[in-house]
């Protein structure tokens, strides 16, 4: 992790000293400063004199990167398991038994190798970052093309504001569990982490990358504990889907495979931004493996324990009881027996929640001024805190529902996830790479130079008619999803990504013959 001098010559300050903001040239752009730019301006200056990170969507120049030795590649796999020991995870893995009906190994082999399959297109974004010095959603830029890639945009934002949302919501369900009799009610809970990661983030990516360096240890700690106590009551023969019928039992497990992929894969659409100070230089192929094992590592660690919690409601009442209360209820009932240790490991655990939020956030922050100039011009610290007042705000209106928020968003939300990605394989490898069109990384900002965007726009909308023929949510079933069981086989992911991946190829060929971009 790079020093704080250094960070003082990267995210806040180019190497002569110049700031960098969202405002930078803003005078040659548009001529005089409207007060309101001009109070903007004020702000930033201010930021860069307290060392708050105040560069939003700008490329960070390959003379302005860290250098591997400041920063290193355990950062990157520390980065994704201090991310990911968290207890919204152990919550999705409790859906397994519980609303899927799955035995436990059932669950953890969905689980493991769903996550697996989500992981590999998070790595492969990722290694944008240190070759462009751009964020994920200005990469977008370069597939979707200026406007289309605005929809991206806010798609991005409703991942990254709805994590968060169901990681407010599940520390202030642990925090109110812990608290004597419930006196600390889960609105405050949801506040105080809010405050907390708004805190973190707002000082920008020096900050983020040091807490998240050293936050994975208490989380390792306090889990392990929980996987102890709880562990002997963990239910891993019995069969919760006993009664149903051989067809139903597969969509089930198809449909919780692609409910944990789509928990990883939601990361494809921020992956390149925690890494954009890294060298120019850095090996593609050492970002990418240790990426995959930073968040694989992790997301097995906290899907098997939340399968575990999960498959002993139906023979402890005490668990089945608390589950009835809250999800974080039951993670707090887990430590029972250590007694008042066990409510400060649950509180570790509930403030842990911090690490999966900071990175969210902080890509939020940055995500609002992608949306265009105007939004640009407003510093990444006025939006972090916009982005934080949202998600607290809906989660304290949501706070009841966090099981149906989570079978239903995660699911959705993996669907675009899956059709871009497709999209973007297929420009960076047969377009940029094969066909040698190549990258130019310093038209970022100039629609007229980016592509048109129409075969991107056409594919990814074809994608989204094959994933509704093919999901399966509680509110719909698709079609051909119905075909898998009574309650569906979720296949939209994969249908999806096929859909765009057979349309985009042809489309974008006629686009550069027609536009020459």
């Amino acid at each position: 992790m790079a020093s704080m001098d250094v960070e003082k010559a990267g995210p806040g300050l180019a190497p002569e000293g110049e700031a960098l903001s969202p405002n930078d040239n803003l005078e040659d752009r548009t001529g005089p400063l409207s007060t309101a730019q001009e109070w903007f301006k004020r702000v930033e200056k201010t930021l860069l004199r307290y060392n708050v990170e105040s560069r939003g969507i700008q490329r960070v120049l390959p003379a302005q990167r860290h250098t591997i030795e400041h920063l290193g590649f355990t950062q990157i796999c520390m980065l994704w398991v201090s991310i990911n020991l968290a207890a919204n995870n152990t919550t999705l893995g409790m859906l397994g038994p519980t609303v899927f009906y799955l035995p436990f190994l059932d669950c953890c082999l969905c689980a493991v190798f769903g996550m697996l399959v989500g992981c590999f297109p998070v790595a492969y974004i990722a290694t944008f970052g240190p070759r462009s010095g751009h964020r994920t959603m200005i990469l977008s830029r370069y597939i979707m093309g200026w406007w289309p890639s605005k929809l991206i945009v806010v798609l991005t934002l409703i991942i990254l504001l709805g994590y968060s949302l169901l990681d407010v919501i599940i520390a202030g369900q642990i925090l109110s569990a812990v608290s004597t009799n419930g006196s600390l009610s889960i609105i405050v809970g949801i506040v105080i982490t809010g405050v907390l990661t708004w805190a973190i983030t707002t000082f920008g990516y020096s900050v983020f990358h040091i807490y998240e360096r050293y936050a994975w240890l208490p989380q390792l700690m306090a889990n392990m504990i929980l996987a102890g106590v709880a562990g002997p009551k963990f239910d891993l023969y019995s069969n919760p889907g006993a009664g149903l019928d051989a067809r139903t039992m597969a969509g089930n497990r198809l449909s919780f495979f692609s409910l944990c992929l789509a928990a990883a894969i939601t990361y494809s659409c921020a992956g390149a931004d925690y890494f954009v100070y890294y060298p120019e230089s850095s090996p593609r192929l050492r970002v990418f493996l240790v990426t995959v094992v930073g968040l694989s590592i992790s997301f097995t660690a906290m899907f098997v324990i939340g399968i575990g919690l999960g498959s002993g409601i139906a023979s402890n009442q005490a668990w089945n009881d608390a589950y009835g209360v809250s999800q974080g209820a039951l993670i707090r009932e887990g430590f029972r027996p250590l007694g008042s240790f066990g409510s400060f490991c649950s509180v570790l655990i509930a403030l842990g929640l911090i690490s999966n939020l900071v990175a969210p956030t902080y890509a939020g922050g940055i995500d609002w001024q992608a949306l265009g100039r105007n939004f640009e011009r407003i510093p990444r610290v006025v939006w972090n805190t916009i982005s934080v007042v949202i998600y607290t705000v809906c989660a304290i209106a949501g706070r009841a529902a966090l099981a149906a928020i989570f079978t239903n968003f995660l699911a959705l939300m993996g669907y675009w996830v899956c059709i871009w990605i497709a999209i973007v394989l297929e420009e960076h490898l047969i377009f940029r790479k094969y066909l040698g069109h190549g990258w130019d990384w310093d038209i970022w900002n100039d629609r007229h130079k980016l592509p048109m965007g129409i075969a991107a726009l056409v594919a990814f909308l074809v994608g989204w008619a094959g994933s509704i023929l093919c999901m399966a949510q509680v509110w719909y079933i698709g079609p051909i999803a119905a075909e898998l069981g009574e309650y569906g086989g979720d296949l939209g992911n994969y249908i999806g990504f096929a859909f765009a991946g057979v349309v985009y190829w042809p489309l974008r060929w006629f686009e550069l013959k027609k536009f020459g971009r």
